[in-house]
C-alpha cells in the first residue's frame, strides 16, 4: 500500500533538482567562457598604445617639409668675364665683412685702366695746351691792336692837319682823301683785330670745353674700370658664413656669374613646401611651429609666394628666436602651419590609429576588453587630436594599428 511522501523529502529532492540546474548553468557559463577564450582572438597590453581622453588644448595644423634659410644672403657675382686667379677662404668658414675670398684675374682689367689714365692725361695736356695757346695769340694780337691804335693816332693827326690847310692850297685834294682813307682803313684793320681776339677766345674756349667733356667721360669710364678692379678682390659684403664659394684656381668666369654666398650666421627662417590643396588655408601671419628632432620653435607665416610649381605651394616662415642654436643653414626640419585653435576640449594623444578628420571606427578599452566605437575626431596639431563625440573624458582609446582586428567588435587585451 502506497504511503504519502512526506514534505521532507519532496523539499530535499526540489533542492537537488535545484543545485543540478544551477551547476548545470555554471558548466554551460564555464564552457561558454573557456570556448571564446579559447576563440576569441588577444592582445598583451603591451604590444599596443592605450591614449588616455582628457580635456586639453588642440591646435589644428597643416604640416609642411621646411629647410632653414638664411634671412638675409648675399651672392657676390663676377665683375667681367676672367678666371680665378687665386681661392683664399673654403665654404663653410665664417667671415668678417671684408675678408678676402678670391682674387680674380686682373690683368685685361689693369690695362684697361693704365689705357684711360693715359687718355685722360692726353685730355689734360690737350687743355693745357689749348689754354696756353690762346693766351699766346691773345698777347700777339693785343700787341698788333696797341699798334694799330698808334697808326691811328698819326693817321688822324695827318688828316686833321691837310684838313687845315685844304683851303689855302698848300694840300692838294688826292692828298686829303689818301689821308682820309689811310685813317678808314686802320680803323677797319683795328676792329677786326679786336673781333679776332673775341673769335679766337670762343673758339679756343670751345675746344677746351670740348677736351674737358672729354676728360670727364674718360675719368667715369676710369672710375668704372677701378670699381670693378676692387671687385675682382672678392671680398665678404658683411660678417657670416661662407656658405658656397666656387674654389677651382683656374675655372673660367663669366660676366655676372655666381662665385661666392654670405649669410648671416644669427638671423634665419625656414622656407616651407606643402601641396597647394591647402593654399586656400594659408594666409601671412599664421602662427607656426618648427620641429627638428625633440625641439621646437615658434614663428610665424612672412610671405606666401603667389607662384605655384609642380602643384607645390612655398611660404618663408619668420622664426621668433632666428639666432637659436640649433639652427643650421639648409637644415630639414618638420613644420605645422596653425590654421584653428581650440581650448578645453577633449584631446588624446596622436596615434596611427586615428585617419584625419571626421567620423571613424577605433577600439576603447574597458576591463581588458577592447570594443570598437565610431568616434567624431576633429582638429589635431600632429600630437594630440580632438574628440568631437564618441568618447568621455577618462576612456581608455587604443591608438596602434589594429587593421588587423577591422572585422571584429570586440578583442580581449591581456595584462
Amino acid at each position: 500500500m502506497d504511503q504519502p511522501i512526506s514534505r521532507a523529502s519532496v523539499k530535499r529532492r526540489q533542492r537537488t533538482k535545484l543545485l543540478l540546474l544551477l551547476s548545470g548553468i555554471a558548466t554551460f557559463g564555464v564552457a561558454v567562457w573557456g570556448i571564446d577564450r579559447a576563440v576569441s582572438p588577444s592582445v598583451a597590453l603591451a604590444d599596443i598604445v592605450v591614449a588616455q581622453v582628457r580635456l586639453g588644448d588642440v591646435a589644428n595644423t597643416i604640416n609642411a617639409s621646411g629647410v632653414v634659410v638664411a634671412m638675409h644672403e648675399e651672392q657676390v657675382t663676377s665683375p667681367i668675364q676672367t678666371r680665378v686667379a687665386k681661392v683664399h677662404a673654403k665654404a663653410g668658414q665664417a667671415v668678417v665683412a671684408g675678408e678676402l675670398l678670391l682674387t680674380l684675374d686682373q690683368h685685361s682689367l689693369q690695362l684697361a685702366v693704365d689705357s684711360l689714365e693715359e687718355q685722360s692725361a692726353q685730355q689734360e695736356n690737350k687743355i693745357v695746351g689749348l689754354t696756353l695757346e690762346m693766351d699766346q695769340k691773345r698777347k700777339q694780337l693785343s700787341s698788333s691792336i696797341e699798334l694799330l691804335e698808334l697808326d691811328l693816332k698819326t693817321a688822324r693827326v695827318k688828316w686833321g692837319r691837310y684838313q687845315v690847310f685844304k683851303d689855302s692850297g698848300i694840300v692838294a685834294k688826292d692828298d686829303l682823301l689818301t689821308a682820309e682813307l689811310n685813317v678808314q682803313r686802320l680803323e677797319i684793320q683795328l676792329r677786326q683785330q679786336r673781333e679776332l681776339i673775341e673769335d679766337n677766345r670762343r673758339s679756343t674756349s670751345s675746344s677746351v670745353e670740348a677736351a674737358r667733356l672729354q676728360k670727364t667721360i674718360l675719368q667715369k669710364q676710369l672710375a668704372q674700370q677701378q670699381q670693378l678692379l676692387a671687385q675682382a678682390q672678392v671680398r665678404a659684403p658683411f660678417a657670416g658664413v661662407l656658405t658656397w664659394l666656387l674654389a677651382d684656381e683656374g675655372a673660367s668666369v663669366n660676366a655676372g656669374q655666381l662665385v661666392a654666398k654670405v649669410s648671416e650666421q644669427s638671423n634665419y627662417g625656414v622656407e616651407a613646401s606643402l601641396s597647394d590643396f591647402h593654399a586656400r588655408s594659408l594666409s601671412p601671419g599664421q602662427l607656426v611651429r618648427v620641429e627638428q628632432g625633440n625641439q621646437g620653435l615658434a614663428g610665424r607665416v612672412q610671405t606666401i609666394l603667389p607662384e605655384i610649381q609642380n602643384g607645390t605651394v612655398k611660404l618663408l616662415v619668420a622664426l621668433d628666436q632666428a639666432d637659436h642654436p640649433m639652427l643650421r643653414n639648409k637644415l630639414r626640419v618638420e613644420v605645422h602651419i596653425v590654421t584653428e585653435q581650440k581650448t578645453d576640449v577633449l584631446v588624446a594623444n596622436q596615434g596611427v590609429a586615428f585617419n584625419g578628420r571626421g567620423r571613424q571606427s577605433l577600439f576603447l578599452l574597458k576591463d581588458g576588453v577592447a570594443r570598437k566605437t565610431e568616434l567624431d575626431v576633429g582638429a589635431s596639431d600632429g600630437k594630440v587630436v580632438e574628440l568631437v563625440a564618441g568618447a568621455r573624458e577618462g576612456d581608455s582609446i587604443i591608438t596602434s594599428d589594429l587593421s588587423r582586428f577591422k572585422d571584429r567588435d570586440h578583442f580581449r587585451v591581456s595584462q
